[in-house]
């Protein structure tokens, strides 16, 4: 059992996504009450990955994009990996490298599409 309640998280995205922002790893966490650390953030990650998996399922634009580094403002590798299998339906979009103007410019696209879909409800 995760230390995250899944429906807790998914209402602060939700909460991100209509207000048009994205949230760190550490943000997040502090929202759910507690410090970064990598531990914390692993365990957080799989929660991410579960509500992107069960948003897609309900035809929802993914969540986990809009957690992102404080260093760069994009999503940790693993949010790469995790969607990888979307590469060969995404070709021209899919970035080549995991940092980057590509990487930004793809994250960027997938958090509008999560703004203008949780802004309208």
């Amino acid at each position: 059992m995760s230390m995250f309640d899944p429906e807790e998280v998914r209402e602060i995205l939700i909460g991100a996504a209509r207000a048009r922002n994205a949230l760190t790893y550490s943000q997040i966490l502090n929202l759910l009450g507690y410090r970064f650390t990598r531990p914390k953030m692993r365990a957080l990650c799989a929660v991410l990955d579960a509500i992107d998996e069960d948003g897609r399922a309900a035809g929802e634009p993914g969540l986990a994009v809009l957690v992102v580094r404080q260093s760069d403002g994009l999503p940790g590798q693993g949010w790469f990996v995790a969607r990888s299998h979307l590469a060969d339906e995404l070709a021209g979009l899919w970035p080549q490298a995991w940092e980057g103007p590509e990487a930004k410019a793809y994250v960027a696209l997938h958090q509008r599409i999560a703004f203008d879909h949780w802004s309208s409800r």
